[in-house]
């Protein structure tokens, strides 16, 4: 084959290589004063489940796969809905949401998305606030609240016309229902997973029964904060009345690199049961 034409081919497969990355990984984002204005857009706050962690085919964040901002076109996230509805919004979707991210981290993150002018947010944390440590280093549900409510004032300042939609924390208790028999998922969870509710996960020990109800307890006490931290906000904010936390996980919505944090299917799942809480679209 002539030189030229193999320089011609080798510039195609490059092009073509460049068009399927930016087809299947997070939008870039305008920058400030670009058309992602207060009237259209979503960006997503809060821990590792946002950033879509582990569900591509490594273990690290995953934005694409994202139930709030992904645009994945295997999935339905909460933007391609949106995107579905108004066009205008390509391009518009921001995920500000960090691995390991507790509530004291959600006023920054808060502060990082009003640049973007979004008109649509997501807020889903608290399992690191569960999962960081020892049921002693969990986080005060007082703590909590107050730093849920500080992150959700950012956001009332500086985007007043936004609207807000905070997601339950997903049943934890429940995971380790259906994955404490499983042996993969055991070992798995021995390198330090969730160490609250996950250390031993096959004893019977009174003391480790009662540090799992403890877990359950503060995961259901910081979902009540954070519906009432949503009603206090006002009428620009839904709580999605616990549809994230109802949502019945099995091991085949989950990552088999930790079985912990959703995987794509898990991920689809999570955006169908929260998207009706937003009501009506417009």
């Amino acid at each position: 084959m002539p030189r030229r034409w193999v320089t011609a081919v080798l510039c195609l497969l490059a092009l073509v290589a460049l068009a399927c990355e930016n087809g299947g990984g997070t939008a870039p984002s305008p920058g400030p004063g670009s058309p992602g204005t207060e009237a259209g857009g979503i960006a997503a706050l809060g821990d590792s489940i946002s950033t879509g962690f582990g569900s591509c085919l490594v273990v690290t964040p995953c934005e694409r796969n994202s139930w709030s901002t992904g645009n994945s076109l295997r999935m339905e996230s909460h933007y391609r809905r949106l995107l579905d509805h108004d066009p205008a919004i390509r391009g518009q979707a921001f995920n500000h949401a960090q691995a390991g991210a507790r509530a004291s981290a959600l006023a920054g993150q808060a502060k990082q998305a009003t640049r973007d002018r979004p008109g649509r947010i997501t807020v889903l944390i608290g399992a690191n606030d569960v999962c960081h440590g020892e049921v002693a280093a969990m986080t005060p549900v007082e703590t909590f609240r107050s730093q849920v409510d500080r992150g959700l004032q950012v956001l009332g300042a500086e985007l007043p016309k936004a609207r807000l939609l905070v997601v339950s924390i997903p049943d934890l208790y429940r995971l380790w229902e259906v994955g404490h028999t499983n042996e993969r998922a055991v070992r798995a969870w021995s390198l330090g997973i969730c160490p609250a509710l996950l250390k031993n996960p096959t004893s019977t020990d009174p003391a480790d029964r009662s540090r799992r109800d403890a877990v359950r307890e503060r995961v259901a006490d910081y979902n009540e904060q954070l519906a009432a931290a949503c009603a206090a906000y006002g009428s620009r904010c839904r709580y999605d009345d616990g549809a994230a936390h109802r949502l019945r996980f099995t091991l085949d919505l989950v990552s088999t690199f930790d079985w912990f944090h959703p995987n794509l299917a898990g991920q689809e799942r999570l955006a169908e049961v929260t998207w009706e809480a937003w009501g009506r679209i417009a």
